[in-house]
């Protein structure tokens, strides 16, 4: 290179860059000359931090960059740029800021600072008042933690910085205990940070004075997702959609533009099908609490005390009725709590229902749940309310009972079961969806209270299947834990799978293992065809059996064997025939087996909203909708003769098709006069009075 463009290069400092990362050992003197002036100009800015230098900032860069080609001079610049952003971090220029961390990330990329010292301070720069710097520090600390655990987990490091962020979690500055927060959420979302530790920092968020800290920490635990701010999606694939290229390919002219564009929409349809994004719900963190009794009860008294907004409360109750579900705890005080808000006019009264049910388990005293479904049925099933607020209460009545079934009385499901002949469509899906509830739990143990016989009991609640009288009703605080399957006494003591054939050849062991069991030379073999199990199932012989000879055989065979996949559909469709069949012969109209319906799993831990806010009734119609009915009725009707007959649809219309559009008064005359004179004689014979008429007008 000549003199002329060497002396250039002390002020061009991006093609000094280029040219000492090609060749270091060339250009060290250019490098030292630069360094020289950079700490000359930093003495200078340490004097007056909160002034603007632009060549600070050059420098700084240029450094950074070309650190890894020198890296013996440049030791301490790690150290130098962390110690200014310590000292002078708040009160910097925001530009020079910036710079300066990302110069520290560049560093920290190539590996010349250990990750905990920068973290941390990456953590404190939180308290800064510049929304892109800590968007920029967020972004850094996230990947930068994911990439260290991403060979192997880290635990020294991951237990020092969770110990830093708990105590960032008390900082004065809202902003940095938020930021921080957001951190240790977005790891555990990445299964980064995937155990108990950082769930119980979060349940601590949940205590917060500072209300945007405890709604974050609360929606963590109800997983619910919030805007991402660092979305790191394709710009490419958001401009154009990759399908469509595709499409156009076919027609379009074959360029070497399009085929770029192609090759890139088809590279992203790879990459979105590899991507599959974990669900947004995760149920897992509830069961990682280690004090969930004392969490529900400092949650409790936070809602009680604390006045916030009615969508803070909601969230805080929904997050007590899981725990309470999840863990079976016990916490009287919320039940009488949120019979406050059960009434039809209370704003997002179906998810307060759905927190009432979320709260309900077994372990819970039936007494409890007796108020709680007496201030459910005084307040919606009742016949003062609409056909929608009776049919949403029988819901939430059901799902109750489904948790604790031990909490309806007689007497009050003997009147809840007299809505199945209301007038209303879906108040009597509910009442049956609420019969159908207990009368797969055994309900005549419920009914026999009200003192009618038992035809009442049948009308009310069904006749009685095979399969109810199986049913054993459980105690309060009874488990009922079964060490068989239930229902193999339908199998045969010998297991059916054993039976093979290999190409078409029977075995040969199998062969032999018939004849000594038959004792017979070369005799014939019954076989049964698939046809015959259904008359096989009427006869089947365990039905003479008593419940506890059934069980008994159901354990010898469920222990003694392996059950196969086949053995166990016989299973299910054997305990699908004992809900259609009657336990005993009764006089009276079958049940159809489309009548029988399946009960939800009452353990799920979980109430879907859907289930208490489903009607089974056509809605009404607003008035768009009722204005687009009358429009489309107004639309004039074309006659398939008309159409068959005006093949060119561009062609004009005769007079006869335009008189039919026109008013009456426009062709009444017409009409008369042809009616009078132009009449054929077809039409005259049809009119046999009118034709004697004129008949004897001409005789005259």
């Amino acid at each position: 290179m000549s003199e002329k463009n060497r002396n250039q290069l002390p002020s061009n400092l991006p093609q000094l860059q280029n040219l000492i990362k090609r060749d270091p050992e060339s250009y060290f003197e250019e490098f030292q000359q630069q360094h020289r002036h950079y700490q000359s100009h930093l003495q200078v800015f340490q004097l007056k931090p909160t002034v603007h230098s632009k060549d600070v900032i050059d420098l700084t860069m240029f450094l950074c960059q070309v650190s890894l080609c020198y890296p013996k001079d440049l030791s301490g610049l790690p150290l130098q740029l962390t110690d200014i952003l310590q000292r002078h971090g708040t009160e910097m220029n925001s530009e020079m800021r910036m710079v300066m961390c990302r110069g520290l990330m560049i560093l920290r990329n190539r590996g010349l600072m250990s990750p905990t010292s920068l973290l941390e301070l990456f953590f404190e720069l939180f308290r800064c008042q510049d929304k892109n710097l800590r968007l920029t520090l967020y972004r850094h600390i996230v990947s930068d933690i994911k990439k260290v655990n991403s060979k192997h987990k880290d635990n020294k490091l991951n237990t020092s910085l969770q110990n830093f962020m708990y105590r960032m979690l008390q900082d004065s500055s809202a902003v940095a205990a938020k930021m921080s927060l957001n951190v240790m959420v977005e790891l555990y979302k990445k299964n980064v940070w995937k155990d108990a530790k950082t769930v119980n920092v979060i349940v601590t968020a949940c205590f917060s004075k500072v209300t945007k800290i405890m709604v974050t920490a609360i929606n963590f635990f109800l997983g619910v997702d919030e805007i991402d701010d660092d979305d790191d999606s394709d710009s490419e694939g958001e401009k154009v959609n990759p399908k469509h290229l595709l499409l156009a390919d076919r027609v379009n002219k074959k360029t070497k533009k399009r085929k770029k564009k192609l090759d890139r929409a088809k590279k992203l349809i790879k990459k979105s099908k590899k991507k599959q994004k974990p669900e947004t719900f995760n149920f897992s963190a509830l069961h990682l609490v280690h004090d969930p009794q004392g969490f529900a009860e400092g949650l409790f008294k936070q809602l009680d005390s604390r006045n916030e907004r009615f969508e803070v409360k909601l969230m805080t109750m929904n997050l007590i009725s899981r725990l309470i579900g999840v863990h079976q705890l016990f916490l009287f005080n919320f039940y009488p709590y949120l019979q406050r808000f059960m009434q039809p006019h209370q704003t997002e009264v179906t998810s307060v229902l759905l927190f009432g049910a979320q709260a309900t388990h077994d372990l819970v005293p039936p007494e409890i749940i007796q108020n709680l479904l007496k201030t459910i049925v005084n307040n919606f099933v009742t016949e003062r309310n609409s056909n929608e607020v009776m049919a949403i209460g029988l819901n939430a009545v059901r799902e109750v009972c489904s948790r604790c079934p031990l909490a309806m009385t007689g007497d009050l499901l003997g009147d809840l079961a007299q809505y199945k002949k209301y007038r209303n469509k879906a108040v009597v899906a509910s009442a049956r969806s609420l019969i159908q509830l207990y009368r797969s739990k055994n309900p005549t143990s419920y009914i026999r209270k009200i003192g009618f016989g038992l035809d009442h009991i049948w009308g009310q609640l069904g006749k009685p299947t095979e399969s109810t009288v199986d049913i054993k009703v459980r105690k309060y605080g009874e488990v009922d834990a079964e060490d068989f399957v239930k229902g193999a006494e339908v199998l045969s003591e010998a297991n059916d799978g054993d039976v093979t054939e290999k190409g078409g050849e029977k075995n040969d062991e199998w062969e032999t293992a018939s004849e000594e069991s038959d004792g017979s030379d070369g005799g014939w073999i019954d076989v049964k065809h698939s046809s015959d199990e259904a008359e096989a199932a009427e006869d089947d012989p365990s039905k003479d059996l008593t419940l506890e000879e059934r069980e008994t055989k159901a354990a010898g065979i469920s222990q003694s064997r392996l059950i196969t996949q086949n053995e166990f559909q016989k299973i299910r469709l054997n305990q699908l025939q004992k809900e259609v069949l009657a336990s005993r012969p009764i006089k009276g109209k079958k049940r159809k087996f489309k009548e029988v319906v399946a009960v939800d799993d009452e353990d799920s831990e979980l109430v879907a909203l859907s289930r208490i806010e489903s009607i089974q009734s056509r809605p009404r119609h607003d008035k768009e909708a009722r204005l687009a009915t009358v429009l489309a009725g107004k639309t004039p009707k074309v006659r398939k003769r008309d159409e068959k007959r005006r093949r060119n649809p561009k062609a004009s219309t005769t007079n006869k098709e335009k008189a039919r559009s026109k008013p009456y008064m426009m062709v009444k005359q017409k009409k008369s006069v042809r009616g009078k004179h132009k009449r054929s004689f077809r039409d005259k014979q049809k009119t046999p009075r009118l034709v004697k008429f004129e008949e004897g007008i001409q005789s005259l």
